[in-house]
């Protein structure tokens, strides 16, 4: 888990819109959460590291931005209602114990922010590529420039939820000392267990080897 700005934190969840619900840290319940996107700024800036729009669309939205930051401020909002309503159907499939229907309304969420992003785009042939597996089209976004965001968060929220196989979903677990931020375990026998290796696994393998030696010392006095 990443603890310093959004330019810095790390993107290691395997898809977008994980990354999108990993802009809160730690994802644990009590205080002392971070939100990395708490401006447009902040999310301009995750969209460019994430990948979620390109260069080219990203002007674009911040020149529209610049000429209506009311318009900013309703498109950040957009983009982390999504991020918590995926967040919540996810933490749904993760727990053994929830009822499904409990994220109901979260997907009604997502199925009408899609719809309306599907609203704004269009069909366009892709010509002149004769590699193995290309398409013949794909969807264009018409959005207007101030929704583009919150249309293509919707859009990776959706493509994560349909497209990508649950049981490699994972979760930095809380419960061990992890952050709560989610990934996709992409281990051969599924065996990640930490957001990484260099910040929670080896926070929870320090505390842990701190614990031993206190508890060695302890029992030596205690002879």
């Amino acid at each position: 888990m990443g603890t310093k700005s959004v330019r810095e934190m790390k993107l290691v969840a395997g898809h977008r819109a994980l990354d999108l619900v990993n802009t809160v840290a730690p994802r644990v319940p009590g205080d002392g959460e971070r939100d990395y996107i708490a401006t447009p700024a902040d999310l301009l800036t995750f969209s460019a590291r994430a990948g979620l729009a390109d260069p080219g669309q990203l002007a674009e939205v911040e020149a529209a931005w610049a000429g209506s930051p009311h318009a900013a401020t309703r498109a950040l909002a957009a983009v982390r209602e999504i991020r918590e309503a995926l967040y919540a159907v996810l933490s749904t499939r993760l727990s053994p114990d929830a009822d499904p229907g409990e994220s109901s309304s979260e997907l009604e969420h997502l199925s009408l922010a899609c719809s309306a992003a599907a609203s704004r785009s269009r069909l366009a042939v892709v010509a002149g590529d004769a590699r193995p597996g290309a398409v013949a089209a794909r969807w264009v976004s018409v959005a207007p420039p101030a929704l583009l965001l919150q249309d293509l968060a919707a859009v990776a929220a959706v493509d994560l939820l349909t497209g990508t196989d649950a049981t490699r979903l994972g979760v930095c677990d809380p419960t061990a000392g992890g952050c709560g931020w989610l990934f996709l375990d992409h281990t051969r026998n599924r065996s990640r267990r930490w957001c990484t290796m260099e910040d929670c696994g080896a926070e929870v393998k320090s505390k842990r080897l701190t614990e031993r030696r206190r508890t060695q010392r302890e029992s030596t006095r205690s002879h």
